[in-house]
């Protein structure tokens, strides 16, 4: 029979099986896809396929009328428009989560906060993908410029922002209709934290972010074996 975990195991753990070779598979403009030959705690070795990626951070920017700033965006490896709160990558050198953050909220929505917290994080997709994505709770929501230099392209040139209403995204997200990992996660951790009575609780927006500093040891380590079958 299964046992139960104490309170004080219910947490992720990390740790990396040693690696004996790292091939990069092919090149993109964000990511790398990989082949990592994992030596399994038996002895044996097993392969593995992934992409590299440099993470992301996105926002629940939450108003006094209990709206939510969202985008409708064009997602072309899954065919669909979809509508999501701002994010971006975290791939600008030196930049911290927080000050990324506030970039991309500013970028995406012209929207500046002056209270921040940490909702949720999480690895996106972690059977194939590296992305841990931080999400973010922003209030005290007031209207900006967009940094100086930003141009949108691609993609964000046929950008829509809009509001929507906090319940309707809780609804849609539950009745299937939303399905971007940072709505869905973002939303529903702030309907937990609201009807709990956890908001004034919720972490602050510096706090460690354990994946990063795991991702930047294990990729320094396989740097040293890039090119190497194993």
């Amino acid at each position: 029979m299964a046992r139960q975990l104490a309170r004080s195991e219910v947490a992720d753990t990390p740790m990396v099986w040693p690696v004996a070779g790292h091939v990069v598979l092919g090149h993109g403009q964000v990511s790398d896809f990989v082949n990592d030959t994992v030596v399994t705690p038996d002895g044996g070795r097993m392969e593995r396929q992934y992409t590299l990626h440099p993470g992301a951070v996105g926002v629940i920017a939450w108003d006094a009328d209990d709206r939510i700033a969202v985008v409708r965006q064009y997602r072309h490896p899954v065919g669909f428009q979809l509508t999501e709160p701002p994010a971006g990558l975290l791939d600008a050198d030196g930049e911290s989560w927080l000050t990324a953050v506030q970039r991309e909220l500013a970028e995406e929505a012209g929207l500046s906060a002056d209270r921040w917290q940490i909702l949720v994080d999480l690895f996106t997709t972690p059977g194939a993908n590296q992305e841990s994505l931080r999400i973010y709770l922003a209030r005290g929501l007031t209207g900006t410029a967009a940094p100086d230099g930003f141009v949108a392209d691609h993609e964000e040139a046929d950008m829509e922002v809009c509001w929507a209403a906090r319940a309707d995204l809780v609804d849609a997200v539950l009745a299937g209709q939303l399905q971007n990992p940072t709505m869905v996660a973002g939303v529903l951790a702030l309907e937990v934290a609201r009807l709990s009575g956890r908001l004034d609780d919720l972490r602050s927006p510096e706090a460690p972010w354990p994946a990063r500093a795991v991702r930047e040891t294990h990729n320094a380590a396989l740097a040293t074996l890039d090119g190497h079958a194993g």
